[in-house]
C-alpha cells in the first residue's frame, strides 16, 4: 500500500477555499506561459519517495480536522538562491474530499501510514455528507 503525507493547510478556511487558490494559481501559471502544475514548497525533502510515489498522496488539514487530499504526482528536490535544500512536492490539482478526521496543529509535514487515512468521500456517501460543523461535534463525541 501506498504510503502518504498529512500536512496543515495554513491560511484555508475551507476545501471549497483550497480548490479556489489552486485554480488561481493555476491561471496566473497558464497567462506567465509557465508550465501549469500545482505544487507546494517545503525545506524536508521525503526520504521514502518510492513508497508516497506508489499512489500516495498528501492529507490537507484544514481547521482541526482532514478534509481533503490531492494525489502526489513527484518529488522535486532542489537547491534554492540562498543555497538552502528544499523541495517541490508536485500535486494533481483535483482536490479529493475525505472523511473528517480530527487533528491537533503540527508543523511543517509528517507520514501517513494507509491505516491511519481517512475515506475518501463519494458515491454513496457524497449524497449523505454532514455540514462541517456537525461532523467535527460528532467526532468530538466518539460518535463519527
Amino acid at each position: 500500500m501506498a504510503l502518504n503525507l498529512i500536512k496543515l493547510c495554513v491560511g484555508a478556511e475551507s476545501v471549497e477555499d483550497l480548490e479556489d487558490w489552486i485554480a488561481l494559481r493555476l491561471e496566473e501559471k497558464r497567462r506567465a506561459g509557465v508550465a501549469v502544475e500545482h505544487f507546494h514548497t517545503t525545506r524536508m525533502v521525503p526520504k521514502r519517495v518510492d513508497e508516497l510515489l506508489d499512489g500516495g498522496s498528501l492529507y490537507w488539514v484544514i481547521k482541526g480536522g482532514v478534509q481533503c487530499r490531492q494525489r502526489l504526482v513527484d518529488i522535486r528536490p532542489f537547491t534554492d538562491g540562498e543555497g538552502i535544500g528544499r523541495c517541490h512536492l508536485v500535486f494533481d490539482p483535483q482536490v479529493v474530499r475525505t472523511q473528517w478526521q480530527p487533528r491537533r496543529p503540527f508543523q511543517g509535514w509528517r507520514y501517513l501510514v494507509p491505516a491511519d487515512t481517512p475515506t475518501d468521500l463519494g458515491g454513496a456517501d457524497a449524497g449523505e455528507e454532514l455540514p462541517l460543523n456537525l461532523r467535527r461535534e460528532l467526532s468530538e463525541l466518539g460518535l463519527l
